[in-house]
């Protein structure tokens, strides 16, 4: 039977050590509500183009392809592999 333990070094040896900031933040968070959680749980990031319309809508999926690789900056990921 393995032993139990809270030392991240015992779990992980060789990884660095949890700054202690770290964990006293995490332990803040576990604390509050859950609905608190999860307003702070989500980011909103402004994405180029995406965003700049309140609606889209395409005949097929080779339209919308079409329009994510001629409209949308490369970096949001939606252009062919």
């Amino acid at each position: 039977m393995a032993a139990t333990t809270t030392n991240p070094q015992a779990v992980a040896p060789g990884k660095p050590e949890i700054p202690a900031e770290w964990i006293a933040e995490f332990e803040a968070a576990a604390r509050r509500d859950l609905k608190t959680r999860i307003r702070y749980g989500f980011v909103k990031t402004y994405k180029p183009v995406m965003d700049d319309a309140p609606f889209r809508a395409f005949d097929t999926t080779a339209d919308y392809r079409r329009w994510c690789e001629e409209n949308l900056p490369e970096w949001l990921g939606y252009g062919r592999v």
